[in-house]
């Protein structure tokens, strides 16, 4: 059974930069389709970021596209999440997900392992 840690939240200003990590333990990262999502005070989990089991292809929500960039790293058993150009409406607790059922993005019902979260804070 894989297990998920996220680091690198923090506070970021308006127009910042973040890189999140999400390490994996008890299990090879290849075997993994991987995302993120995020949940916002009084609001659901949402999709953020995806990338496939096999040719790293990946997958944006509308609302990060071309601001955040979803990548891993195998060889460390790593999945990272640059996010620049930071905004107000990006904080929330982010979270990395792990799925051996698909191999690319999946329902957020598809993953099967999930982190304890990252909190995200953009102040204006």
């Amino acid at each position: 059974q894989v297990q998920l840690v996220e680091s690198g939240g923090g506070l970021v200003q308006t127009g910042g930069s973040l890189r999140l990590s999400c390490a994996t333990s008890g299990g090879t990262l290849g075997r993994y389709a991987m995302a993120w999502f995020r949940q916002a005070p009084g609001k659901d989990r949402e999709f953020v970021a995806a990338i496939s089991r096999l040719t790293a292809t990946t997958f944006y929500a509308g609302s990060v596209k071309d601001r955040f960039t979803i990548s891993r790293e195998n060889a460390k058993n790593t999945v990272y999440l640059q996010m620049n150009s930071l905004k107000p409406e990006d904080t929330a607790v982010y979270y990395c997900a792990a799925t051996s059922k698909f191999n690319s993005a999946a329902p957020r019902t598809g993953y099967d392992y999930w982190g304890q979260g990252t909190q995200v804070t953009v102040s204006i």
